[in-house]
């Protein structure tokens, strides 16, 4: 049976970490040092918040210096109807996937090798900076623990894309996957895919997962074409500034 949501937020809490994570009142708030909105957002941690609750969250967040953002998941329709009320808008809906390791099949076609790496290679970070993916990004991968690795793929002979994957109780991640431009639509996306779970399957996982926004329709059908199937949500709300 694959992982359903609830692990798999602890996959994700362990594989792409904020710098720091701590408790305040009924929150976990991160610390995501400009990492993106995995890792600096609120999540709830007990119970059913108030107003008052929210208001003590975004103190915490606004104290970091970070936008007033909270992730509703699975289960939390109370919350999201709170934070509604309060004025906070929806970003990023997005699905969870997961298959098994050994369900993913190794592509046809296109001739492109893959190879991990950690670190990861100078023109692996080339080509996460070109797909808008920073230091502060990189930063997150640095910091997860072990096993973790990137993948790195070329095809006709020259450097196309590059990866991160990392595993925590048996069930392995696909984080930042970036191909460059020129490279695009030569089927090497699937040659990554299975390449990350080639690597996870040698550690011991048997699953692989991975979060993609519900409007990259592309991606959708890529991996349900691979295998994945879905198996839980969550989204983001944020207070627009000056309200």
């Amino acid at each position: 049976m694959l992982p359903k949501s609830g692990i798999l937020y602890d996959v994700i809490e362990t594989t792409w970490p904020a710098a720091h994570r701590g408790h305040v009142g009924k929150w976990v708030i991160r610390d995501g040092q400009g990492g993106g909105s995995r890792v600096s957002s609120a999540s709830l941690a007990k119970g059913q918040p108030t107003a008052t609750d929210v208001a003590e969250a975004e103190t915490a967040m606004v104290a970091l210096g970070q936008s007033r953002l909270f992730m509703i998941r699975d289960g939390e329709e109370g919350l999201d109807a709170l934070l509604d009320g309060l004025g906070y808008v929806i970003k990023d809906p997005v699905t969870l996937y997961a298959a098994g390791v050994s369900d993913i099949e190794k592509p046809t076609g296109t001739q492109a090798k893959t190879y991990d790496i950690w670190p990861p290679l100078a023109v692996q970070l080339e080509i996460w900076a070109e797909g808008g993916i920073g230091r502060e990004r990189i930063a997150v991968m640095e910091r997860a623990p072990q096993p973790k690795t990137s993948i790195f793929g070329r095809i006709d002979d020259h450097p196309a894309a590059t990866g991160y994957v990392g595993i925590h109780d048996g069930v392995a991640m696909l984080h930042a996957l970036e191909t460059s431009p020129s490279h695009r639509r030569k089927g090497l996306a699937r040659h990554m895919v299975y390449g990350m779970a080639k690597w996870a399957e040698t550690q011991g996982a048997e699953f692989i997962s991975l979060v993609t926004t519900r409007e990259n329709l592309p991606a959708n059908a890529l991996y349900a074409s691979m295998g994945f199937e879905p198996v839980g949500h969550y989204h983001y709300r944020f207070k627009p500034e000056g309200s």
